[in-house]
C-alpha cells in the first residue's frame, strides 16, 4: 500500500516524471521552487504595472491636458475606479477589496482552490487602483496573486488539497518576499496569517519559495530595504519604555478603529441602492480626488504631483521616519489616510490594507513622539523612532500578526536597534485589539461577516450551522416539584437517567441531577424532603432555545461544565420543549460536518464547470421580502441551478441553511453563484422588482 506522501505526489510524478522519479521531499521542494520563481516574476511585473499606470495618470495625462491644472487628481482616480469596477464585476468578484481574506477562505473551505482568472484580474485591478491613486497597498494583491499562482500550479498537477494549500502559502510568502524584499516576514505572514500553522511540513517549502522570489526581486530592484532610516534610533532613557507601552495602547485603539472603518465604509457603499455596482469604485475615486483637492487648503500642506494620501505613500512614511513632518501635519495625515482608505476599499477598490496601516501607524507614532518630546524634553526623545514603532503596532493591532509585524518592520527598515520597544508596543497593541475586536482581525472580520469563523486557518464554527431544534431530544424523565425525594431516587434507579426535569404543573421548575440526589443521601435528606428542596431552580439553569445554534449553547454549557440543558420556548421560558445532551451535540457536529462537506463539494463542482465568474454575494432580507417566512425547501425550485446558499447570518450568529431553515427578516444570506445568476437569486429571495432593477 502506498504511503500518504506517495498519494500526495502521484499526480506530480505522473505528469512531470513519467520515465524517472524523484524522492518525495525533493519533489515537494521542486514544486515550491517553481511557485517561487513564477510568483517572483509576477511580483516584478505587478510593480511595473503599477508604475506604468502611475506614469500615465500623473505624468502623461497632466502633460497632455495642461489646462486642467490640478484637476487631474479628481479625474484620474475616478477613471481608475471605473476600470477596476468593470474588471472585478465582470471577470472575478474575488479581486474586490484587499484579497487576503479570500485566500484564507480558499485555504480553509475549498482546499486552496483559487480560479486562474484571479491572477490576471487581481494584477490588473490592483495596479489600476494603486497606480491611479487609490489609498491601498501592494501586499494584499501580491498575496492573492502569488497564492492564486500556487493554487493553479497545484491544480494543474493534480495534487491533493493539503499540497495545494501548501503551495498557496508558498505563493503568498513568495509575493511578499519579492515585492518588499522581506523573505523572513513573507514566510511568517504565510504561516501565521494564511495557514495558521507553523508545522515543519509547511515551513521548508514556504522558505524555498520565499528565498527564490526574493532573489528575483533583488536582481531587478536591488538589495535595499523598503524604507531608509537616516538616523540612529534607540532607547536613550529607560522611562521611554513606559511611553512605548502607551503607544501600544494608542495603536490598539487606532487599529481597531481602522478595522471597523473599512467595513463600515463597505457597508455604506453596498447599501447604496440605485447605483450600478461597477460604478461605485469610480464614485469612491471621485470622492478621494475631491478630498485631495480640499485638504491642502485646510491644513496648508502642499503637494507637487501626487497628494500625500494617494496610493501606498511610502515617501510620506520616510518623511515621518526622518522626523521631517510637524505635529499638525502628522495628525492631519493620520485622519486623512483613514478617510481615504475607507473611500477606496469601501467603494470596491482593489488593494491591500498593509501599506495604509503602516502609513497610519507612522503618523500616529510621530504624533505621539512629537507630543512626548514637548511634554518630556529631558528624555531626549527621537520622534522618528516612535513613528517606526507605531507602524508595526498599528499593523499588529489590525492584522493580529505580532510575529509578522515585528520581523516585517525589521526587514523593511534593516534597523535592529529599536526591536525591544517595537516588541513591547506590538504585543500590547495585539492583545488589546484582540479583546476589543473579540478575536477578529482586519482579515478574519471580513470572513466572519460572511459566516466563516476561522481559527488557526480552519473554520471552527461547524456547530454554528446546526440548530438546537434539529438535534434536541424529547426522551426525558420528569417529576413534580412536590414529589418526595425518595420517589425521584426510585425513578432514577429504574430508568438509569442522570437528571430529571422538575415540573410545577405545566411549567419548568428546575432540574434535579443524580449528583444532587447523592448529596441528599449523604446529608440524610431523602426521607423528609421534597424534590423542590434539592433541585436547581429555573433562574440558575443554563437553558437552550430551539432557534439557537448548538455552538452557542455549547459555549454556555462548557463554561459551567454541564453535560445537558433543558430546551425551552423563546416566547415562554417556562415551557419545556426538550433537552439537549452531550450525545446530541456529537450528533450535531457530525451533521454540521456533513453539511459543510456538501457545500464544499458543490462549490468545487461550480468552480469546475464555471465558464463565467463565480463569487460570493450577500443579500439582506427585510420585512415583506418574498423569502421571509418560507423554508429553503419551499424556495428550492425557484433558486438558480448553479447556486449554493452557504450561510445565514442571524442575530450575530451563523447558520448553515438546510431544507427546514425558515428565513427571517434581518437575515444576511451568503450565496456562492455565477455572476449571471445574481439577479435571479435576488428576485427569488427578495421578490422585489425595484431591487432587481437597481442591481442591473
Amino acid at each position: 500500500m502506498q504511503s500518504n506522501h506517495s498519494v500526495l505526489f502521484s499526480g506530480l510524478k505522473a505528469k512531470l516524471m513519467p520515465r524517472w522519479s524523484l524522492p518525495e521531499d525533493l519533489a515537494l521542494m521542486t514544486t515550491a521552487l517553481v511557485v517561487g520563481l513564477v510568483t517572483g516574476v509576477g511580483a516584478v511585473v505587478f510593480r511595473y504595472l503599477i508604475s506604468a499606470v502611475g506614469w500615465v495618470g500623473y505624468q502623461w495625462f497632466p502633460a497632455a491636458l495642461p489646462g486642467l491644472g490640478k484637476g487631474y487628481v479628481l479625474i484620474v482616480p475616478a477613471i481608475g475606479g471605473l476600470l477596476v469596477g468593470l474588471l472585478v464585476y465582470y471577470f472575478a468578484r474575488e479581486a474586490k477589496g484587499h484579497g487576503v481574506p479570500e485566500v484564507m477562505e480558499a485555504v480553509a473551505l475549498r482546499g486552496g482552490r483559487i480560479r486562474p482568472a484571479v491572477v490576471v484580474v487581481k494584477s490588473l485591478a490592483s495596479s489600476l487602483s494603486i497606480g491611479s491613486g487609490g489609498s491601498v497597498g501592494r501586499e494584499g494583491p501580491i498575496v492573492q496573486i502569488g497564492s492564486a499562482i500556487g493554487s493553479v500550479i497545484g491544480q494543474k498537477l493534480g495534487l491533493s488539497e493539503d499540497r495545494i494549500r501548501n503551495l498557496v502559502a508558498c505563493g503568498a510568502a513568495a509575493g511578499i518576499a519579492a515585492t518588499f524584499n522581506a523573505p523572513i516576514a513573507g514566510v511568517l505572514f504565510a504561516l501565521e496569517v494564511i495557514l495558521g500553522d507553523f508545522g515543519v511540513k509547511y515551513f521548508s517549502s514556504v522558505v524555498v519559495s520565499a528565498v527564490v522570489a526574493s532573489v528575483i526581486g533583488r536582481l531587478v530592484f536591488g538589495n535595499y530595504p523598503a524604507f531608509i532610516i537616516p538616523l540612529e534610533y534607540g532607547v536613550r532613557n529607560l522611562w521611554e519604555y513606559g511611553l512605548y507601552a502607551l503607544l501600544g495602547v494608542a495603536a490598539a485603539g487606532v487599529g481597531m478603529f481602522y478595522t471597523r472603518l473599512i467595513y463600515w465604509a463597505e457597508d455604506r457603499f453596498d447599501s447604496w441602492q440605485g447605483v450600478i455596482e461597477w460604478v461605485k469604485p469610480a464614485i469612491g475615486g471621485l470622492m478621494l480626488g475631491g478630498l485631495a483637492l480640499l485638504y491642502p487648503r485646510v491644513i496648508g500642506l502642499e503637494w507637487e504631483r501626487i497628494p500625500q494620501v494617494f496610493n501606498v505613500g511610502y515617501e510620506v512614511i520616510e518623511s515621518a521616519l526622518a522626523n521631517q513632518l510637524t505635529l499638525k501635519f502628522a495628525l492631519a495625515l493620520l485622519v486623512l489616510k483613514l478617510i481615504s482608505t475607507g473611500l477606496t476599499l469601501g467603494s470596491g477598490g482593489s488593494g491591500g490594507v498593509f501599506a495604509p496601516s503602516l502609513f497610519i501607524g507612522s503618523m500616529l507614532g510621530l504624533t505621539f513622539g512629537l507630543t512626548s518630546e514637548l511634554l518630556f524634553p529631558e528624555l531626549g526623545i527621537s520622534p522618528g523612532a516612535y513613528a517606526l514603532v507605531g507602524m508595526g503596532a498599528v499593523f499588529a493591532a489590525s492584522a493580529h500578526a505580532p510575529l509578522s509585524a515585528i520581523l516585517m518592520l525589521f526587514e523593511l527598515t534593516g534597523d535592529y536597534r529599536i526591536i525591544l520597544p517595537l516588541m513591547l508596543s506590538v504585543v500590547i497593541a495585539t492583545i488589546l485589539s484582540r479583546i476589543g475586536l473579540k478575536g477578529e482581525s482586519i482579515y478574519t472580520l471580513k470572513l466572519s461577516r460572511r459566516g466563516v469563523h476561522l481559527q488557526r486557518g480552519r473554520d471552527v464554527d461547524v456547530l454554528g450551522g446546526v440548530l438546537v431544534s434539529e438535534v434536541m431530544t424529547q426522551d426525558y424523565q420528569q417529576i413534580d416539584s412536590d414529589a418526595p425525594l425518595q420517589s425521584a431516587w426510585d425513578l432514577v434507579d429504574q430508568t438509569g437517567v442522570h437528571s430529571l426535569m422538575v415540573m410545577r404543573g405545566n411549567e419548568l421548575f428546575g432540574v434535579l441531577t443524580l449528583s444532587d440526589l447523592e448529596r441528599g443521601i449523604q446529608d440524610g435528606l431523602l426521607e423528609d424532603n421534597r424534590v423542590a428542596d434539592l433541585a436547581t431552580r429555573r433562574n440558575r439553569l443554563v437553558v437552550a432555545f430551539p432557534t439557537e445554534s448548538v455552538g452557542q449553547v455549547l459555549g454556555r454549557m462548557g463554561s459551567r461544565d454541564l453535560s445537558r440543558a433543558p430546551v425551552v420556548s423563546p416566547d415562554d421560558p417556562l415551557k419545556l420543549l426538550g433537552m439537549i445532551r452531550r450525545e446530541d451535540i456529537i450528533r450535531a457536529y457530525q451533521l454540521g460536518l456533513a453539511r459543510r462537506s456538501e457545500i464544499r463539494e458543490r462549490t468545487v463542482q461550480i468552480d469546475d464547470s464555471a465558464e463565467d465568474g463565480v463569487s460570493f454575494v450577500h443579500l439582506h432580507l427585510e420585512e415583506g421580502d418574498r423569502a421571509v417566512g418560507l423554508s429553503l425547501h419551499e424556495l428550492g425550485g425557484d433558486l438558480p441551478q448553479d447556486c449554493i446558499l452557504v450561510s445565514v447570518q442571524r442575530n450575530g450568529h451563523r447558520l448553515i441553511p438546510h431544507g427546514d431553515t425558515v428565513f427571517q427578516a434581518g437575515d444576511l444570506v451568503a450565496a456562492y453563484i455565477h455572476a449571471a445568476e445574481e439577479n435571479a437569486l435576488r428576485l427569488c429571495l427578495k421578490g422585489n422588482q425595484a431591487d432587481l432593477l437597481g442591481a442591473e
